[in-house]
C-alpha cells in the first residue's frame, strides 16, 4: 500500500486545514531561521509569456528536518502564474499551485491550491516582522495604515488584530467600493478580521502613513515605484513591504535604523535599474536577525519580505498533515 496516497486539495480544503494564527507565525518564524543553512531555495526561475507583463515562476524549496535519515525533510514546488489580462475574462490574475513530494523518494504526495497558502504565509511572515521589530504595544493609541484593500489586504487584517487588538486602523486604496467593504468589516468586532479601534478610509496614501506606527503597504505592482515620499513616514514607524518598491523610495531603505529582508539572494537577485532601484543591501536577513536577537534600532525599521517558496512548502506541509488526519481532500489516482 502507498504510505502517501496522492491527495488533491481544492482552495475550500486548504482554508479548512488552515492552522490557526500562532500556528502560522510559528510556522513562518521556522522557515526564516531555516532559510540560514537548513534549507535549498534558488531564486524564482521566471519565464514571460504573451500578453504583455504577463509571467510564470517556478519556486522549489527543500527543507532538512529533525530526523538523521531524513525522514522529516519537506521538498516541495510552488507554480504560479500572473496574467494582468484575464481581468478583461473575468477570471483572477494570479494562480497559483503547490506540490509537494517525499524528501526521501521523491514520490508526489499531494497537489492543492496555493491561493490561500500564499497569502496566509505573507501574512504571517509580516507578523514576524511586527512582533519581534515592531514598535512597543500600545492598544488602542496605536496607530496601523494598509496601503491596498485586496486579497494580501484581507489576509493581512487579522494578524495584525491578533498582534495589535484594539489598535486604530487606516485602509487606502485607490477603489472605493473595495476600500469602504473592506472597512465596513473590519469595524465589524463579530468579523473573522478580528478587533480594531477607530477604523478609517483615505485614497490619499500620503495621508494614510501619517502618523501610523506601523505601515504596510500591498498595492499591486504597476510602472510607478517607490510613491510615497520618504518624509511621509514617521520617523520611527515599522514598514512592512510586501509589495517590492511599489510604495517605499529607497531613501527611506538607505536611512533605515534597520532593513531587513527575508531572503537576501532573491532581493540581490531581484534588485535592477527598475526593481529596489536605488536600494542599499539589507543589513541581514530576517532569520538572522531573529537568531541573533537583534532589536530594533533607532529610527525606521523596514522588512521588505519578497516571498519564499520554502515559506508555500513549510505551510502546505502542516496543512496536508491535517488533511491527512481529518479525510479532508481527494485521493487521486497517481
Amino acid at each position: 500500500m502507498d504510505a502517501h496516497p496522492l491527495r488533491y486539495l481544492s482552495a475550500a480544503d486548504v482554508s479548512s486545514a488552515m492552522p490557526d494564527p500562532d500556528e502560522r507565525l510559528r510556522l513562518a518564524e521556522r522557515t526564516l531561521t531555516a532559510l540560514l543553512a537548513d534549507a535549498q531555495l534558488p531564486p524564482k526561475i521566471g519565464v514571460y509569456p504573451r500578453p504583455a507583463d504577463s509571467f510564470a515562476h517556478a519556486m522549489p524549496a527543500w527543507m532538512a528536518g529533525t530526523a538523521a535519515d531524513g525522514s522529516a525533510d519537506l521538498l516541495g514546488l510552488k507554480w504560479v502564474a500572473g496574467f494582468a489580462t484575464n481581468a478583461d475574462l473575468g477570471l483572477p490574475s494570479i494562480h497559483g499551485t503547490i506540490i509537494l513530494s517525499d524528501a526521501s523518494s521523491g514520490l508526489p504526495r499531494a497537489v492543492m491550491d496555493a491561493g490561500v497558502i500564499t497569502a496566509q504565509r505573507t501574512a504571517a511572515v509580516s507578523g514576524v516582522a511586527i512582533r519581534h521589530w515592531g514598535p512597543p504595544a500600545r492598544g488602542a493609541g496605536a496607530r496601523v495604515a494598509v496601503i491596498g484593500a485586496g486579497a494580501q489586504a484581507r489576509s493581512h487584517l487579522p494578524v495584525v488584530a491578533h498582534l495589535r487588538p484594539g489598535a486604530d486602523l487606516v485602509l487606502c486604496d485607490r477603489d472605493a467600493a473595495r476600500l469602504e467593504a473592506l472597512a465596513r468589516e473590519a469595524a465589524d468586532a463579530s468579523a473573522p478580521l478580528g478587533s480594531f479601534g477607530r477604523v478609517r478610509t483615505t485614497t490619499d496614501p500620503i495621508a494614510a502613513v501619517d502618523g501610523a506606527s506601523i505601515v504596510l503597504t500591498m498595492v499591486s505592482f504597476g510602472p510607478d515605484r517607490q510613491m510615497i515620499p520618504g518624509e511621509a513616514f514617521e520617523p520611527d514607524a515599522t514598514i512592512v513591504a510586501v509589495d517590492y518598491d511599489m510604495c517605499v523610495p529607497a531613501a527611506v531603505a538607505s536611512g533605515a535604523g534597520l532593513f531587513l529582508t527575508d531572503d537576501r539572494g532573491q532581493f540581490l537577485a531581484t534588485r535592477t535599474e527598475r526593481v529596489f532601484a536605488g536600494y542599499p543591501d539589507p543589513h541581514a536577513m530576517m532569520g538572522a536577525a531573529i537568531r541573533d536577537a537583534r532589536t530594533r534600532a533607532g529610527g525606521r525599521v523596514l522588512i521588505s519580505h519578497l516571498g519564499v517558496g520554502l515559506a508555500d512548502v513549510v505551510f502546505a506541509d502542516a496543512i496536508l498533515r491535517t488533511a491527512e488526519a481529518t479525510g479532508i481532500g481527494t485521493i487521486v489516482d497517481r
